[in-house]
């Protein structure tokens, strides 16, 4: 009996022992295959991505650019506004960290590097344990010269808080959203229509969003700032003893076209942001010079160092087959008295000729004689001008009421057909929630009805047993 007994526990035991085994290697069996699947799934999203169409490509007479992995991409002569290679350019993705050149350039249009950063707990307590950041603490402060190489070089995420709290205070006249706002506006200002930003780092958030042109946009101001060229020549920095911190905070630039010893060296390339989020992928802003031409380069959804191989390939096809054309000679429209800059230019390939262009000139502000000239080809820009305008051409382009529209359209950007487009979005999805809501409110009616109706049920039955019980008695 004894003997029964032991065999039985032991027959207990090695069940008991080898079930989490068997669940263990079934989990890690599940988890292999999920991973697996995982991969064979990104490798299938980058394979259709790589195979999608460029849009400039469609362009007649217009040279073949390749093929990127990235799912949205675009290059833009930094002058001109010449789009030159683009790829679903005005599709909204999330940026990631390439927000902080918005950021950067808010700050530097309105404040002084040698003003005071300082860091509050609200800039410091959403940190994660894998966000970018230098390990600031509540209550230190630096300058904003040290504060830009933290945002531009470490991508440090708590930086950028800070410095959208503390410019927003000293330099905007109010908080941490002021500046947000003025991010919003200032975009807006500059043409970009796919746009909105609820934060200065970039970190996750569904409503904080841009397109790989408004970057472009984006690049091309922040690099008309000295500032800044002079931070992106820095590869590393260090910012000294704090009111809080004894030691130095030593960082470098992420930039790896930047890097002359990295593989992924760039000789043209003059400065950039990088950028990376689950959601947002891989995001890249890269500027370059090739002391002919200033180019912006952006991609947006990109895989990893997919990113820097697409850049470079974007950059290798513009410098090889455009050029520049001057304007301000060859222009003859009568609508114009003068070119503002007298090396205007536009920017086309060799199989495009300036005769094959359109044009429409507009007002940029009422009262005086000041426009701009848009040169296109087959729809797409190739750059543009302002220009003084003859006072026959301003009382042609002022007199009616579609001038003064097509105006508006280029200078208020508020009836763009884009940002028509984002306010039937934001429309439908209004009527979109309200009907949710609608459905939400009759599941609510249904299943108070039938609670109702089951309590009717039970009293009913409740009340015929009583009635039972009365007749017995």
């Amino acid at each position: 009996m004894k003997l029964k007994c032991i065999l039985f526990s032991l027959m207990v035991s090695v069940l008991l022992a080898s079930a989490p085994v068997q669940v263990w290697a079934e989990d890690a069996d599940n988890q292999e295959k999920t991973e697996e699947e995982l991969a064979a799934a990104e490798e299938k999203e980058k394979t259709d991505s790589y195979a999608r169409e460029i849009d400039t490509n469609a362009l007649e007479n217009w040279p073949s650019g390749p093929q990127v992995y990235a799912d949205s991409a675009v290059v833009m002569d930094m002058e001109s506004g010449a789009v030159l290679y683009a790829k679903q350019a005005d599709k909204q993705h999330y940026p990631a960290s390439i927000t902080k050149l918005m950021t950067t350039l808010v700050a530097l249009e309105n404040a002084e590097l040698t003003d005071k950063v300082r860091f509050t707990e609200d800039s410091i307590s959403f940190l994660q344990w894998d966000d970018a950041q230098i390990g600031m603490k509540a209550g230190e402060e630096i300058s904003l010269e040290d504060a830009l190489h933290g945002v531009l070089l470490a991508s440090a995420n708590e930086v950028s808080h800070a410095v959208a709290e503390s410019v927003g205070a000293d330099r905007l006249g109010g908080d941490y959203e002021t500046f947000i706002q003025k991010m919003n506006t200032r975009a807006e200002e500059l043409g970009c229509t796919n746009s909105h930003w609820v934060n200065p780092n970039g970190l996750h958030d569904d409503n904080h969003y841009t397109s790989a042109h408004d970057m472009a946009l984006i690049a091309s101001a922040v690099y008309q700032q000295d500032e800044f060229k002079k931070i992106m020549g820095t590869l590393e920095y260090k910012i000294g003893a704090t009111n809080l911190t004894k030691e130095e905070r030593v960082f470098q630039q992420n930039h790896k076209m930047l890097w002359p010893e990295n593989y992924y060296y760039y000789e043209y390339c003059k400065g950039g942001k990088t950028g990376y989020t689950d959601q947002a992928k891989t995001t890249l802003v890269t500027m370059a010079d090739n002391g002919d031409m200033r180019l912006a380069a952006v991609v947006l959804y990109d895989y990893g160092v997919d990113a820097y191989t697409d850049t470079r390939a974007m950059f290798d096809y513009v410098f090889q087959n455009f050029h520049k054309v001057p304007v301000a000679g060859a222009e003859d429209a009568e609508e114009i008295s003068s070119f503002d800059d007298k090396d205007a230019y536009v920017v086309l390939p060799e199989d495009v000729a300036y005769t094959d262009l359109d044009k429409e000139i507009v007002l940029t502000k009422q009262g005086i004689r000041s426009g701009k000239i848009i040169y296109t080809y087959k729809g797409d820009n190739v750059g543009s001008a302002a220009v003084t305008l003859t006072e026959e051409g301003y009382q042609k382009l002022s007199g009616g009421s579609a001038a003064q529209s097509d105006s508006k359209k280029i200078e208020n950007e508020g009836s763009t057909p884009d940002q028509s487009a984002q306010a039937d979005r934001d429309k439908a999805k209004e009527q979109e929630n309200a009907e949710k809501d609608s459905r939400n409110l009759k599941l609510v009616i249904a299943v108070s009805a039938a609670v109702v109706f089951v309590v009717i049920i039970i009293i009913a039955i409740l009340e015929a047993k009583r009635k039972r019980k009365r007749r017995k008695k």
